[in-house]
């Protein structure tokens, strides 16, 4: 799950991480406000949207005084922002984070990050802040220092990534080290996959500030991290995702023209391939689940077929929890109920899966059903492709 970043910002707050000051707001008259209470020269205007790239695509601006802070406010909100990572349709801004402006001497990284290579979180913290930590990683790794986590930092771990910050002096060192125990306290504590600040600011009268600030949850730990629900904006993400999740199933939106349906993220990532392997782009990535019923395979089928770019449905279903006469009744009642126009490949094995197939046979429905993986693709390749 990701969250805004004014929402990040103040998680870290609680932990004593020191962030400028400001406030979200939603209107222009609450931005006019914000910036007359935080009696500074400048102040920036930052678009709150689950997305990288803001400044590039002119969504962080700089404001002189509480009426320019109004106007600029009102440029803003409602402005469909396109940055690199949203694509060409943008998101639309719905609401700003108002904070001081700052007299900045260095902008630095620091990280954490559940590594998948290593098996466990690494922090990272380098002295090339301001940028993608992917440039860097790929320009000047040197500038990296990486430091593998089990829990708790121990005060030499912290010290070892303060020093790669290269503080001007001993108390800098210490604040650094400090700063840098609590980030990871906020990691471990909330069930954190990525917390970013980037830049980490050292400010010409030498405060430590969190500049700016990513953190994204493990959504499979929210069930014990209750205080973090509240933080989720839905307007942020995919329509077809969050309803899914509503239903319990697992879907990624993609930009293909194959709708996939498949039980089994291995066999779900299996099937994208071999249908690009065919020829074909994937529309989505969606695993239904060992134990889906027919009512889940309903919504499936629902969902797939809301994404206007699907010509055509790949099912591959291998019945073991998920019987393929459950199946095969769940897409029945589906194309049925749905009116389904377009064409349907079924390829399943497994338990029951004669019983399945003759009541595909019998349905009277266009089915298009196939025995291996490859002719499945194939086939419903071809097929989109004629739709």
């Amino acid at each position: 799950m990701k969250i805004h970043e004014y929402q990040a910002k103040e998680l870290l707050g609680n932990y004593g991480v020191p962030i400028p000051n400001g406030g979200v707001v939603f209107t222009s008259a609450e931005a006019r406000k914000v910036a007359e209470g935080l009696g500074v020269d400048v102040v920036v205007l930052k678009a709150q949207i689950h997305a990288g790239g803001r400044g590039k695509g002119g969504g962080v601006r700089l404001a002189r005084g509480p009426a320019e802070v109004e106007q600029i406010a009102e440029e803003l909100l409602g402005m469909q922002l396109v940055t690199h990572q949203t694509g060409p349709e943008g998101r639309k801004v719905s609401r700003l984070l108002v904070e001081e402006g700052l007299e900045i001497e260095r902008e630095l990284y620091l990280g954490e990050v559940l590594d998948r290579v290593v098996a466990c979180p690494v922090m990272m913290a380098s002295t090339a802040g301001g940028v993608d930590i992917e440039q860097v990683a790929a320009d000047t790794p040197e500038l990296i220092k990486r430091q593998k986590v089990s829990g708790e930092l121990t005060v030499d771990q912290a010290r070892s990534l303060a020093e790669a910050l290269k503080p001007s002096d001993d108390k800098q060192c210490a604040e650094v080290v400090e700063l840098i125990r609590k980030l990871n306290k906020v990691f471990w504590e909330n069930d954190v996959s990525l917390l970013e600040i980037n830049p980490l600011v050292v400010t010409r009268n030498g405060r430590f500030l969190a500049l700016d600030a990513k953190i994204n949850f493990d959504d499979s730990a929210l069930f014990r991290q209750k205080h973090l629900a509240d933080l989720r904006d839905l307007a942020e993400e995919e329509p077809l995702e969050v309803e899914a999740s509503k239903h319990a199933l697992n879907y990624i939106k993609l930009d293909g023209t194959i709708g996939c349906m498949v039980n089994g993220a291995g066999l779900a990532m299996a099937t994208m391939d071999i249908v690009k392997l065919a020829g074909g782009e994937p529309a989505n990535f969606l695993d239904v689940g060992g134990g889906a019923n027919a009512d889940q395979i309903r919504n499936a089928f629902k969902i797939l077929l809301s994404d206007k770019n699907v010509e055509a449905v790949l099912i591959n279903i291998f019945g073991g929890i998920l019987r393929c006469d459950v199946l095969a009744e769940g897409v029945i009642s589906a194309v049925r109920d749905l009116d389904v126009q377009i064409p349907v490949v079924i390829r399943m094995e497994g338990t029951n899966v004669e019983k399945g197939r003759e009541m595909l046979q019998a349905s009277g429905l266009n089915f298009t059903t196939v025995d291996t993986m490859a002719q499945a693709a194939d086939r419903v390749v071809g097929l989109a492709r004629a739709h």
